[in-house]
């Protein structure tokens, strides 16, 4: 495995540097700021892959918020995934709050059309979904839209700024593509 990991790493294609994913980041800050300034927001980290995007949007983030975490998965480390596992929920009342959840990519949009619903049957007043890369699917019609979105991404396997591979490589200070 450890030969597998670093070699992917090597020979992956740089997609977006880091330059280009703060600029991104400082995009949807702006956007998010507008919108939210007035509503107290919680802000959902979508755990693991959305720590890496929501800490370093959180910096950028002007209004009072608090911040809480969610974490379902189809992938379980693996580069395919089916079944929504809840790992776990958030413990801050979702009710008449409204929430802003943060992940690292919106593809086929499973996942986050899960916890989306999860924080309206929760009874939140709103919920928005800031995304770091929506990846281009073309063939698929996506269950949910992010309502602020970094980077576009063609129909890859990426990893890096959050996104793993197998469980590595979240650490990545850029955007790359598996060859």
């Amino acid at each position: 495995m450890e030969n597998e990991i670093k070699n992917v790493r090597e020979t992956a294609e740089l997609l977006h540097s880091k330059a280009e994913v703060e600029a991104a980041l400082d995009s949807m800050a702006v956007q998010i700021n507008q919108l939210l300034a007035e509503r107290n927001p919680l802000v959902l980290c979508v755990m693991n892959g959305g720590l890496v995007t929501a800490g370093q949007l959180l910096t950028r983030l002007t209004m009072p918020l608090t911040v809480d975490a969610i974490n379902a998965s189809r992938y379980q480390n693996k580069t395919v995934g089916n079944d929504i596992e809840w790992i776990f929920t958030p413990r801050t009342s979702l009710k008449n709050r409204t929430v802003l959840l943060v992940d690292d990519i919106l593809d086929a949009g499973i996942t986050l059309a899960a916890i989306y619903d999860y924080c309206l049957e929760q009874g939140a007043s709103s919920v928005y979904t800031a995304v770091l890369l929506d990846k281009d699917l073309p063939q698929q019609q996506k269950p949910i839209t992010a309502d602020f979105v970094g980077l576009k991404v063609a129909d890859r396997y990426v990893f890096g700024y959050g996104m793993d591979y197998k469980g590595y490589w979240r650490n990545a200070d850029g955007i790359f593509a598996c060859v």
